[in-house]
This record gives C-alpha cells, structure tokens and sequence, in this order.
C-alpha cells in the first residue's frame, strides 16, 4: 500500500519512479491482512490532519472506482467512569482541533442509536464519516495510475553507495540507480535500513484479523464498533464480520509468512474472556454458542515507532528516504503520509514543517486503542 501510494505522488511531483518488489505480486503481505479502517478521532492534531486527506482522496477516487468504501462510523465504547471521563476528553480535545462532528453520547442515546449495545454502556463517541474501504483495491489502483514502473519478483540485495550517499539499489535482477532510494517495505524495513547503517527504531508486532464469514446478528449497517477499554473492536463485512484486538504484544522479528494462533479468536469469542466482543455486545454470547459459528484467521504485523506516528521523508544517509513506521494506521495514513514523504524528497516541505520527519527526536507514547 505504501510503496503504491509514494509512487503515485513522486511521479505526479514529476519523478521517474520504479518499484521494486521482492513478492510475485503488489499489495500481498500485510496490505491484504489490514481491516481497510479509517478515522479522524486520535488524539493529535497532526495525525488528524494526515488521515483527513487520505479521507478526502478516497472519497474522490471512490467516484470512479469502485474500493468498497463505506462511512458507517466508528463507535468507542465504554463501560468505565474512568473510560467515559477519558472519552469526554478527547472530545474536549478534537473539538479544539476542527473535528466539529464528533458526538459524545450517554448510555442511553447510545443504546437507543444502537440497539445491540450492552445495559452497563456509560457512553460513547461516535463520528459518522469515519469508515472503510478494501485496502487492496485502493494499493492497485494507485499502482495502475501512478504511471510508475513496478518490477515484481524482484529483491532488493544491497545499496550501491558513493561515499556516504545512496546511489541505487542491487537487486536479484541487476542495479538500478537512482538519485533518491525510498524505504517502503511495512515490517521488512527495519533489515533493509540496517543494510545502508540506518536503525530506524522500528518493532514489529503481530497482529490478527478474526474473519467470520457468515453472521446473521451482525446489523449490515453497523459501526466500527470499539470497546475503549480494551481495544477488541468488530466491523461488518459481506455477510458477517471482521473482528480484532490490538493490545499490547511483544515484538517480533519481521516475517514474510506471519503464522495466526487460535487463542486469538478464543479470546474475542469467549465471553468469559477479559477482552470479549459480549462485554460491550451481548449479541456475541449467542455467536459464541452457535453450531453455524465458523471462522478463520489472518496474521500480519504492525510496525511500530516509539512515538507510534510514521517516518516520512529523508534520512540522515543522504540520498536514502523513508515512508514506513505508520503502528497499525498504514491505510488511513497512507495518502496524507506519501504525499508529505515526497513533498519532503522534493523540498516542498521544509524540515521543520514535517512533524513526521525520522530524525525528529521521539518520546515513547503507548499504544493507541486501534
């Protein structure tokens, strides 16, 4: 998704561009894993700016092509004083920030918009134009617009250096040269960082999509619908529905085949789980119980910064950029990020102008709830 979309805008700021990629085809690693979501409710400004210009290309692109995109919202949840009180907050906050339509809801008007919602519910925050879309759609799309030059099958196996500066790639299939290398590699671009001297702070965690495909109490026009306190959160999808949990997990080495465990789905479908679907959505229990209940699993891995926002633009290795690091927010963000990565390749965007530049100095933040 990400080396799509640098592709996209370099070539529109005029720069011949070609896309190595050492898999059979575009967008198959962790691109086709992700949930597709997008939002505007975090808790920075810069981010929401970033994500609301991925929004508005969507929904432009959407026009014309079809990338199953749906603004069904996103719905935080919370059955906490202390969750609600927090939940409040961020409103207070994204307020402040421009996001105008973000609604703060007591229990009782979330549960009479949403029927489903558990009797302990205390309130939520609920903003309609946050949504989804086919995340594989919209990467080949972008690639077969771009104008670039895509070779797949084909991996990167060194630098070509001059000095200290990045003068190309070698690859499986012979050199290129180029006068600027882009890291656009998801996990994997930590190990291609270490080859040019670059540690890029990065950790790679697993994440699961738990992926129902047939699930009748599921409303088609749900929400996201998130428990605040513990980030198990679930969207329909077709016919049933894609359910996931990002809380925190040890790091990983990155993986060109991410293996999935079952105890993953247990902990979403079991309501005797401490982060169950059922705390928030009693409906679940009946899932639970079912004989129809079918289910599988797919794994890829976020890649998380310490500040978890993502490194755009170039790095301390003269001639060597980076657009990666985005924790769990690569398709929302990656519009919004590769037009700022390109533009901070190009000059149009200064140094200091660039939040997300890598060599900003980073305090470790802890994990969003999505």
């Amino acid at each position: 998704m990400i080396g799509c979309a640098t592709a996209y805008f370099a070539e529109r700021a005029g720069l011949r561009t070609v896309v190595v990629e050492k898999r059979p085809a575009l967008a198959t690693l962790t691109t086709p894993v992700a949930t597709g979501a997008f939002r505007l409710q975090f808790d920075n400004a810069e981010e929401v700016e970033l994500v609301r210009e991925s929004i508005a290309f969507f929904d432009e692109l959407q026009t014309g092509v079809d990338l199953g995109l749906k603004h069904q919202g996103y719905l935080f949840v919370s059955r906490t004083a202390a969750g609600a009180r927090t939940q409040g907050e961020l409103v207070d906050a994204q307020r402040q920030w421009g996001l105008t339509d973000v609604e703060l809801l007591d229990g009782t008007e979330a549960r009479r918009r949403f029927p489903y919602l558990a009797g302990d519910v205390i309130n939520a925050r609920f903003r309609q134009g946050d949504g989804w879309l086919e995340p594989r759609r919209l990467a080949l799309e972008l690639a077969r617009s771009s104008g670039a030059t895509f070779q797949t099958g084909v991996g990167v196996t060194d630098f070509i250096r001059e000095g200290d500066r990045v003068r190309g790639v070698s690859t499986t299939a012979g050199p290129i040269e180029s006068g600027t290398v882009v890291i656009a590699a998801g996990p994997l671009s930590g190990p291609i960082a270490t080859r040019a001297g670059l540690d890029l702070r990065l950790a790679t965690v697993r994440r699961h999509k738990l992926i129902i495909p047939d699930l009748p109490q599921v409303p088609r026009d749900a929400p996201m619908t998130i428990d605040f306190e513990t980030g198990a959160h679930w969207r329909p999808a077709g016919s049933g529905a894609h359910a996931l949990w990002t809380a925190p997990a040890p790091a990983e080495p990155p993986l060109d085949d991410v293996p999935t465990s079952s105890s993953f789905a247990f902990g979403l479908l079991d309501p005797r789980s401490d982060h169950a679907l059922a705390r928030i959505v009693p409906f679940w229990k009946e899932v639970w119980t079912s004989s129809r209940l079918q289910w599988w699993l797919q794994a890829g891995q976020y890649t998380y910064t310490p500040d978890r926002r993502p490194l755009l633009g170039p790095t301390v290795v003269p001639g060597l950029a980076v657009n990666t690091g985005y924790s769990g927010h690569g398709i929302m963000g990656s519009i919004g990020g590769s037009r700022r990565a390109v533009d901070a390749i190009t000059g149009a965007l200064s140094p200091g102008a660039n939040p997300f530049r890598p060599d900003r100095p980073m305090e470790a933040r802890s994990f969003d709830v999505l």
